[in-house]
């Protein structure tokens, strides 16, 4: 790439609104890796099994495997800044209660892990909106810069967080943590509540909920590069939560081992990870996706087998330094891939589905890593980590990471309702569309190649019962037909229209012979009509 066009990674600074809310993120998450140190360390002073130990990690991810989606499906349909503002709410009362319980000293292996939990669920709810508003804070053009930053605040605090949440929680006990944590929750708050997006008014009712968690599920679904990158983020949370979660028997096995060595070997994830945040434009610079992805899966394996196979503090700490620089160039890609392969429509609940994946294998990993050192030891679990890191690098092959910018996903809005001659509600259908061309024999090839993709586009974006028909009478006469269930899913399907998708649809235009461009026919399904329902606007009747 020469150097004129590479993007300054500080671009997004420039916007008040990102610079506001950036910091105050910075402050929450030193609160969050704080509560995590206590957290973790407490459950050590609490049993000594190994699985409990590790599921305290699984119990801040599990929650984001389960309501991640319902989260994006809401962030979709309504106001992202209010589900922002509810999360951290609930996060900062949860907190508090923790802080309180610890205090009194009455706190369980299981009340830990339930409390944990409940903190995860505020993430799960806080996270998809708040992936999503990057592109209200910022341009197109400084998305990856921003999801960067992001990843450089997060690290920036888990360099020196967790280190203090080890001297807090060695100086003053884990309630102290805790009530850092809650503390924390209040700048962020504030900032949120003084921002005010600009959005885009609505041209259509908001989707039903539950049909935005089935548009969001079968939009991913029918696209393969984001099934490519949730299954590679899956294998990389599923492998290499092994050290986030098994570091506090790391520490506590060491001789000199303590609340303060786990903080320091996380301060070196952390440091480790802002490098690896710093040289991505760099990095990426030089090599395409998939290499970066493979090149992390295996840097963190071998961060794995240093953990797993010496004794030495100091090469813990120097193997923590690669596994944090892997961890950002990983999902950092992860993440802004998604979010340039899915259209805005569409976008939280893209990212809810990859958290999903990516936090659902960290809790199942969690779990599994857990069991293995439970029942072999430590060290076995982390060698034995770095066999499916190994795989992940190699699964390339078949689930390669698509590049940026491949597609342009703005909408390319060029649908106009159109005037019906009945006296149609939204909740109105189904509805049948059907689309007549004409195509020259020497072009049926093409053509069916380009309806192959019509097929996918419409199915992807909310149309079902797809079909193409050709007549036997007239064999250059084609008809394309799908069936929509309501006359407002008919609108928001033509709405979603990409840029990328109309390219299709001039492809097909152009290989139409008719007179006329191609003909539409817009029907209702209909076996009874109530009196009410489907009058005619020509000529009706107003009834008094």
């Amino acid at each position: 790439m020469p150097a004129t066009a590479r993007k300054n990674p500080f671009a997004p600074f420039r916007h008040h609104d990102f610079r506001l809310l950036w910091s105050a993120t910075l402050i929450s998450n030193f609160g969050a890796l704080v509560q995590a140190v206590g957290a973790a360390w407490m459950m050590t002073q609490l049993t000594n099994s190994a699985t409990l130990i590790a599921l305290v990690q699984a119990s801040n991810t599990l929650p984001i495997m389960l309501f991640a989606l319902l989260s994006g499906a809401l962030a979709d349909i309504l106001e992202r800044r209010t589900l922002l503002l509810g999360a951290q709410v609930f996060m900062a009362v949860v907190s508090v209660l923790l802080a309180v319980l610890t205090w009194q000293g009455w706190m369980t292996p299981l009340l830990l892990l339930s409390l944990t939990f409940l903190i995860g669920v505020g993430q799960a709810i806080y996270n998809p909106p708040w992936q999503a508003s990057m592109q209200d804070l910022v341009p197109r053009e400084d998305l990856p810069a921003a999801v960067s930053l992001n990843s450089v605040g997060f690290n920036l605090m888990r360099s020196v967080g967790p280190a203090v949440g080890g001297i807090i929680t060695a100086a003053f006990g884990a309630a102290a943590a805790f009530a850092v944590n809650a503390v924390s929750y209040i700048p962020l708050l504030g900032a949120l509540a003084r921002w005010h997006p600009v959005t885009p008014p609505r041209t259509t009712t908001p989707e039903p909920f539950v049909a935005a968690v089935g548009a969001g599920l079968r939009y991913v679904a029918l696209s393969p590069n984001l099934v490519r990158v949730m299954s590679r983020g899956a294998l990389f949370g599923f492998s290499a939560i092994v050290i986030m979660a098994l570091l506090p028997l790391v520490a506590k096995q060491n001789p000199s081992g303590g609340s303060l060595l786990f903080g320091l070997l996380l301060g070196c994830f952390g440091l480790g990870a802002i490098g690896g945040a710093l040289i991505n434009p760099m990095v990426r610079e030089r090599l395409n996706n998939e290499n970066v992805v493979r090149l992390a899966f295996a840097a963190f394996a071998g961060a794995a087998l240093l953990l797993g196979l010496t004794e030495q503090t100091w090469v813990h700490a120097l193997a923590m330094l690669p596994a944090g620089a892997s961890w950002v160039l990983a999902l950092s890609l992860f993440n802004v891939t998604v979010q340039l392969s899915t259209p805005r429509w569409v976008v939280a609940r893209g990212l809810a589905l990859y958290q999903t994946a990516v936090f659902g294998g960290m809790a199942a990993g969690s779990w599994i890593w857990g069991s293995v050192a439970n029942n072999y030891s430590v060290n076995t679990a982390l060698v034995a980590a770095s066999v499916p890191l190994m795989l992940g690098a190699i699964a390339g092959y078949w689930l390669r990471i698509p590049e940026f910018g491949t597609l342009d996903l703005d909408p390319v809005n060029r649908f106009r309702e159109p005037e019906l001659a009945l006296d149609l509600r939204g909740r109105s259908g189904p509805i049948m569309v059907m689309i007549d061309y004409e195509i020259d024999q020497v072009d049926v090839p093409e053509f069916l190649r380009l309806m192959a993709l019509r097929r996918n586009i419409r199915r992807r974006d909310g149309a079902r019962g797809w079909a193409l028909l050709r007549d036997l009478e007239h064999p250059e006469r084609w008809t394309e037909s799908y069936h929509i269930a309501t006359w407002d899913e008919y609108v928001r399907h033509n709405l979603r229209r990409t840029k990328a998708d109309f390219e299709t649809y001039q492809d097909l235009n152009r290989l139409h012979r008719g007179a006329e461009p191609p003909q539409v026919h817009r029907m209702i399904e209909r076996h009874s009509v109530s009196l009410d329902d489907d009058v005619p606007l020509i000529g009706k009747i107003e009834v008094p």
